[in-house]
């Protein structure tokens, strides 16, 4: 299987550009993730498609960007967040990843971006932080000042804060779904929380992790 081919089928999306930013390959997961055929998007300018920004707003996609400048220096670039849109103009934030690839010349390379939408952990980071700024600091129970977590429990935390679901923690925990609910509850007791959010918030504003 040559690279043309492995690029097109791996489950990222995929989106190929020359040295002057042209885009020459675009898989099918890159049109399931953003909504643009490979026919409507070859030939164009990767900046024109993707509009990409940082979470602050500054603009990530231009002729000549930092990737590309980067590249052609032969240097080393780190994966990244991209805030930018669907083609009907859903909000979406990609984890973009960076690989050159030398072209037919030894000064010539393309550069491949692999991107996934992270989408889901931008927005869990988000809630967090909005219910972190707007709820009031709960009290721990009374008499009960250090509100102390056994090792499961501090784990079932952690777990709580990638946004991990109960049939996953079970799985990660190698335990049943009964014994993870039951160990959240006890959280919740300890904490004085009511939610897997607050209990977050909670302990990320008191440094239990």
């Amino acid at each position: 299987m040559d690279l043309d081919e492995l690029l097109a089928n791996t489950a990222d999306g995929v989106c190929a550009v020359t040295p002057e930013g042209k885009i020459v390959l675009w898989n099918r997961s890159a049109e399931k993730i953003l909504g643009h055929s490979a026919r409507e998007v070859l030939g164009r300018p990767c900046c024109d498609v993707f509009v990409g920004q940082d979470a602050a707003g500054n603009r990530l996609c231009y002729r000549g960007c930092h990737v590309q400048t980067l590249v052609k220096m032969g240097e080393p670039v780190q994966h990244f967040d991209m805030a930018t849109r669907t083609k009907a103009g859903k909000p979406v934030w990609l984890d973009v990843s960076i690989l050159a690839v030398p072209g037919s010349r030894n000064d010539l390379q393309t550069t491949v971006h692999l991107f996934r939408d992270s989408t889901a952990s931008h927005e869990m980071e988000a809630l967090l932080r909005e219910r972190m700024t707007q709820a009031k600091p709960v009290a721990p129970p009374p008499g009960d000042q250090s509100t102390p977590l056994t090792r499961r429990e501090l784990e079932i935390l952690r777990l709580m804060m990638t946004g991990a679901n109960t049939k996953t923690m079970a799985a990660k925990l190698n335990v049943s779904p009964a014994t993870v609910r039951n160990h959240v509850q006890n959280v919740f007791g300890k904490l004085g929380v009511h939610s897997r959010l607050e209990a977050v918030a909670y302990a990320t504003t008191r440094g239990l992790l």
